[in-house]
C-alpha cells in the first residue's frame, strides 16, 4: 500500500493535528512543502477544491479541508468512538475547537498587535466551556480511548499556551488533559523530530 501523502506549508498551522494523529497511530506518510508562494499559487492552488491546503491523498482519495481529513482518518483508524453518541460528542468538541481556532487565527493574521491583549483577556470564558465538557469524562474526550478530536484540541491548546503560558492554570481538568496528551509516546515522537522543531505555529511567525 502506498503511503498517505500530505501537502502543506512548512508551518504547524492546520496540518499539525493531522501529522500528530498519523505519527501517534503509527501511520507512515510523506509530506510535500507547497511553498514558496509562487510554487503554491502556480502549482498547487489550482488543484485544490477550494484553493486552500492542507491536501491529503490516500490511494485514490484526495481531500482538502483539515477537519474533513481528521474525520476521514478517524473513520479509517477507529478514532471516532464506539457509537453515534460518542461520535457526536467528538464532533461537537471538534467544532468548538474550530470556532476558537478561527478567532485565534483572525487575531494572529489580522490584528496581532492590538488584538492579542483582548483575545487573551477573553480566553478564560472560552476555555471554561472546554473545562466543563471535560470534567468527569475520563482521560480523553471519549473517556479512556483517544479520538480524532483530541489531536485537534491538544494542538489548539498548545498554540494558546505558547501565546499565553498561564492560560490553563485556572482550568485543572484541561491542564491535566493537555499534559496527558503531550506525554503520549507518539505525540512525543512527533515533537522530537527535526521537522517539528523547525516549524513556527503560524505562517507570519507570530505566536
Amino acid at each position: 500500500m502506498s503511503k498517505i501523502q500530505l501537502a502543506y506549508f512548512q508551518v504547524r498551522g492546520r496540518a499539525e493535528a493531522i501529522r500528530t494523529l498519523l505519527v501517534d497511530n503509527n501511520v507512515e506518510y510523506e509530506e510535500t512543502d507547497v511553498g514558496p508562494r509562487d510554487n503554491w499559487v502556480n502549482n498547487w492552488k489550482p488543484k485544490m477544491a477550494f484553493g486552500q491546503c492542507p491536501w491529503l491523498k490516500d490511494g485514490d482519495v484526495e481531500l482538502v479541508q483539515s477537519n474533513t481529513m481528521l474525520r476521514y482518518l478517524a473513520r479509517k483508524l477507529d478514532l471516532y468512538g464506539a457509537n453515534n453518541v460518542e461520535a457526536s460528542r467528538a464532533d461537537m468538541i471538534n467544532d468548538g475547537v474550530e470556532d476558537l481556532r478561527v478567532a485565534y487565527t483572525r487575531m494572529i493574521y489580522q490584528n496581532y498587535e492590538e488584538g492579542k491583549g483582548p483575545f487573551i483577556a477573553e480566553l478564560p470564558g472560552k476555555l471554561q466551556c472546554f473545562e466543563n465538557l471535560m470534567k468527569n469524562g475520563g482521560d480523553y474526550i471519549l473517556g479512556s480511548k483517544v479520538c480524532f478530536a483530541d489531536y485537534n484540541l491538544f494542538d489548539l491548546l498548545d498554540a494558546l499556551v505558547t501565546l499565553s503560558s498561564p492560560c490553563l492554570d485556572a482550568f485543572p481538568t484541561l491542564k491535566a488533559y493537555y499534559d496527558r496528551v503531550m506525554n503520549r509516546p507518539g505525540v512525543q515522537k512527533r515533537r522530537s523530530t527535526d521537522h517539528f522543531k523547525g516549524l513556527t505555529i503560524n505562517g507570519n511567525g507570530k505566536q
